[in-house]
């Protein structure tokens, strides 16, 4: 007999027989109306675990994690108002079900039901996933669906509530969170421990401490114990009532009363002041972790048997029994009415149709288009008075890093909901001095300094766009992402996919990386490696190579993000920053004129220099600088050459690409990044797969990059293109 079937006969037989566990009489303001609906709530979160696991039994539902014994959220959730956004804990169906009901005219008696249980049953007509994975979340209830909740979303809930107060001064075309809002962050002790959430509460106190607006309720749901690792007694108090800029407030989640009152009060104190507050629920979890998890395998039976006896239901029944909100029959009755409901539309459920095709998977990895009102160009006297100086200075060719400034001050300007953020990206105008000027011409609410963790840029940037901004994150140094991958690859770029696009929290995240510097790096600051970029469903990847073509790609980066709600990496190569010259000292080959206002260089459009014959080589970045510096000297042994630019690397222009090198006789590719792992490998395939016979690759060697004099040894040269150009003709 499974554990669910042993707590729910249990509650039978103790409801009849009046065999209720003690504890504490019902206090505080909760009323009888909506204790009630605290009740059914609970015992509709129970009756769909239970119903889960029969379906999973019988082939018709897929893997799923219970919130049996987690359904005081319900309380909680009855305290906060329906436009609090909610990142919930994989355990609170109990809250999201209460919340369903504070919102009648979208949320009808069954509806939350039917909803749940397609998810159980990953039909395509789940509301939320469309049958891509069994979550929790509702457009209409302000709650994002959530995948882990392994402390992952915990940054971007920090994000979301710092949006408030930047919305309030700054509103966005498309903002959704009232001036007055606070944002709701649940998740587990366990989840406590992980460094992702330990920054998250570090940021949100070190934003407290400033005394900068930050409404924001963290709720650890505390089990005491994390899949079959229990959480040591008193840890979570005492990590938490003394931490400085986080409040602490602490009740018993098997007392829905205690709960409500408690919740109520933090709420209330987060919204009047302004602060972040830390809610610690005790709670215990029932049936195991997930799935078919069978807790006494790793816990002694009479622990587990002491859990259900302490069921949170039968504290509910005590309690409600007592404040004369309803009698024994009437709760009992409740409780067998909803698990017939939910059996009776479990069967109905589980002949709606399913996904089948990679197109039906795939239709949400990509967010619809977002209507975005037309924005005029500003007022020359504006744009005027914003560049003083410099624009004198445009009339004349500049470096990479000064042009990409400028374009972010035009794109700022022309969109006041775009924001940057990052550390250093401020006051001192970034590492590289591209963002100079940006703060003193937009303020500290637009270019924001963040404390030194990647993770909180990201996620302040991922909150920020749910609240309808535009960020544009800086990370200093492309090895810094990898502190932080997942805020991209599991957060930013999985939201729409698993909300069928009802969800998106569209960027522009820009990097400064690959190699070649100078004088400065090694391997964290000179990186050559961005695979697990190429490797995300549905991200972009840009990498310009010249100072004109970076300001009209970050245009078009802008665009993609505001417009079609994506997730953009916008690469630019640090040693490219700050060149000027091509073949010969103070020969200004690689300076650019600033473009004008409208120029962009669209999404898949690749460059190409030349139209010789017999070798063409496709490259991009610093490659693109080198081959151009190769090329006088193949020139000159009569080899007639085309140089391809790809500039975006994800997702890659496969057809652009072969109709630029139709008619050529050789394809060198010339790639910065690493042999194995590297852009080449796609690049010699694809280019295989259509039948071009005549190719090499040159890249850079499978090694980490040194500081000193062998700064650029592993890496392809100008003189290692010209070998292997050689090499691959005389063949």
């Amino acid at each position: 007999m499974g554990r669910s079937v042993i707590v729910h006969e249990n509650f039978l037989r103790r409801v009849a027989s009046g065999d209720l566990p003690p504890g504490p009489a019902p206090r505080g303001p909760l009323d009888r109306d909506l204790a009630l609906s605290i009740y059914r709530s609970a015992c509709l979160s129970r009756a769909l675990d239970r119903e889960a696991r029969a379906m999973q039994a019988a082939g018709t539902g897929f893997y799923t994690i219970g919130s049996s014994g987690h359904e005081g959220m319900a309380a909680v959730a009855a305290a906060l108002r329906v436009t609090d956004m909610a990142f919930l804990h994989y355990r609170d169906a109990g809250f999201q079900i209460q919340r369903a009901s504070q919102l009648p005219e979208a949320y009808p008696p069954g509806q939350m039901m039917h909803d749940m249980l397609l998810s159980f049953a990953c039909s395509s007509e789940d509301p939320i996933s469309g049958g891509r994975h069994k979550v929790l979340g509702s457009r209409a209830l302000f709650i994002p669906p959530q995948t882990s909740t392994i402390a992952s979303h915990l940054p971007k809930a920090v994000g979301a509530a710092w949006s408030i107060g930047a919305a309030k001064r700054h509103r966005p075309e498309h903002a959704i969170l009232p001036d007055d809002g606070l944002v709701f962050c649940s998740f587990g002790d366990a989840s406590v421990n992980h460094s992702t959430a330990q920054g998250a509460f570090n940021a949100a106190a070190w934003t407290a401490y400033q005394s900068l607006p930050l409404p924001l309720l963290f709720c650890c749901e505390d089990n005491g114990i994390g899949i079959s690792t229990p959480t040591p007694k008193g840890w979570i108090a005492a990590n938490f009532t003394q931490r400085p800029g986080l409040k602490y407030f602490a009740c018993n989640g098997l007392d829905i009363f205690e709960t409500f009152a408690t919740s109520q009060a933090a709420a209330a104190f987060v919204r009047s002041r302004r602060k972040p507050a830390f809610l610690h629920i005790s709670m215990l979890r029932l049936y195991g972790h997930a799935g078919a998890d069978m807790p006494t395998t790793y816990l002694p039976k009479a622990e587990v048997e002491a859990e259900e006896a302490n069921d949170p239901l039968l504290h509910s029944v005590r309690l409600l029994v007592e404040s004369g909100a309803a009698t024994l029959v009437e709760l009992l009755d409740i409780y067998t009415s909803v698990a017939a409901e939910v059996t009776a539309m479990a069967q109905k459920v589980i002949t709606r149709p399913h996904l089948s095709t990679a197109a039906d998977v795939m239709e949400s990895v990509i967010p619809p288009l977002r209507n975005c009102r037309s924005v005029t160009a500003p007022p020359a006297a504006a744009r005027a008075a914003m560049f003083g100086s410099d624009l004198q200075a445009m009339e004349e060719p500049q470096i990479m890093s000064r042009l990409i400034g400028w374009a972010l001050s035009d794109l700022m300007l022309e969109h006041g909901e775009t924001v940057l953020m990052g550390e250093d990206v401020g006051r001192k105008g970034g590492v590289y001095g591209v963002t100079q000027k940006l703060r003193s011409r937009f303020g500290p609410d637009r270019v924001i300094d963040t404390l030194l963790d990647e993770q909180s840029i990201l996620g302040l940037a991922i909150g920020m766009a749910q609240n309808g901004f535009v960020p544009m994150p800086e990370i200093q140094f492309l090895a810094y992402l990898h502190n932080a991958e997942d805020q991209i690859r599991g957060e930013a770029a999985t939201l729409p996919f698993f909300s069928t696009g009802q969800f998106s929290n569209p960027m522009v995240l820009r990097i400064a990386g690959l190699g070649y510097q100078k004088g400065f790096g090694g391997h964290f600051h000179n990186d050559n490696s961005f695979a697990v970029l190429r490797d995300i469903p549905g991200l972009i990847l840009a990498v310009p190579s010249d100072g004109a073509e970076a300001v009209r790609m970050l245009r078009e980066c802008h665009r993609l993000a505001r417009e079609e709600q994506r997730v953009v990496v916008f690469l630019e190569p640090i040693a490219l920053y700050p060149i000027r010259d091509l073949c010969a000292a103070k020969d200004g080959g690689w300076l650019r004129h600033y473009p004008a206002l409208g120029e962009r260089i669209a999404l898949g459009e690749i460059g190409q220099a030349g139209d010789g014959k017999d070798l063409a080589i496709v490259t991009y970045g610093n490659g693109r600088y080198l081959s151009e510096q190769a090329r006088p000297a193949l020139e000159a042994l009569g080899i007639g050459i085309r140089i391809i630019d790809l500039r975006w690397i994800s997702p890659l222009p496969a057809e652009s690409l072969i109709r630029a090198v139709q008619g050529c006789d050789h394809v060198l590719v010339v790639d910065e990044t690493r042999r194995s792992g590297g852009l080449a490998e796609a690049l010699m395939a694809h280019l295989a797969e259509a039948g071009i016979a005549r190719l090499a690759r040159h890249t850079a060697e499978d090694s980490f990059i040194p500081t000193g004099p062998a700064y650029a040894a592993t890496l392809p040269s100008r003189d290692s293109i010209i070998l292997a150009a050689r090499q691959l003709l005389a063949r």
